[in-house]
């Protein structure tokens, strides 16, 4: 069932990128995936779950591709402007990553319920979906564990997660208000007290 569920989330992602979420249709998610629509309510209860599951895979993607970033070559400084470019790009390129990450949910998407959720009884219930401050906290404590070297002492974790958390908040803020010359990256690196290169 994993690949119906795939399909389903690829096939209602199109869906929204066409059109406002209140116009996608079950029955089209459902022949667009090539199953049955009674396939796609088994898997998700419902167009609510359906919603819930497309924003936890953005969520999910979002993360993942922090984590990338952060595990990538270079420095730490290297590092964090490859995440803090990766969070301005994903807000760009998806509505739905962009609105988890502000909190500013347009009638075009679905609005996340942030409880839990109900579930078909042969599913297990999801986690609730992260707010904004939790997306900066899951960021900042994944970044403090990729670039934190052995050993690190309090103040030198407590420096990096500082570090973390104001490249966070500063991609964001190039996500509400694009930035000019030098992108993320160069006000990034002008935080690090580096120069550009």
């Amino acid at each position: 069932m994993a690949a119906a569920r795939e399909s389903l989330l690829d096939a209602a992602a199109a869906a929204l990128a066409r059109r406002p979420w209140p116009a996608v249709r079950m029955v089209e998610v459902a022949a667009a995936a090539g199953v049955s629509r009674q396939t796609l309510y088994n898997e998700f209860g419902g167009k609510d779950g359906l919603a819930r599951a497309l924003v936890r895979r953005a969520a999910d993607g979002y993360l993942a591709g922090v984590e990338r970033a952060l595990t990538g070559g270079g420095g730490t400084w290297e590092r964090l402007t490859a995440a803090a470019e990766w969070t301005a790009a994903a807000a760009q390129r998806d509505a739905l990553v962009r609105a988890l990450l502000t909190g500013c949910w347009s009638e075009r998407l679905p609005a996340p319920p942030r409880g839990p959720s109900p579930v078909p009884a042969q599913r297990r219930p999801e986690q609730p979906l992260p707010s904004p401050p939790d997306l900066v906290r899951m960021v900042r404590e994944r970044a403090v564990t990729a670039l934190s070297g052995p050993g690190a002492g309090p103040a030198a974790t407590a420096e990096l997660a500082r570090a973390c958390e104001l490249a966070v908040r500063l991609a964001l803020s190039c996500v509400a208000v694009p930035p000019g010359e030098g992108g993320v990256a160069g006000l990034v690196r002008a935080l690090a007290g580096r120069p550009a290169p």
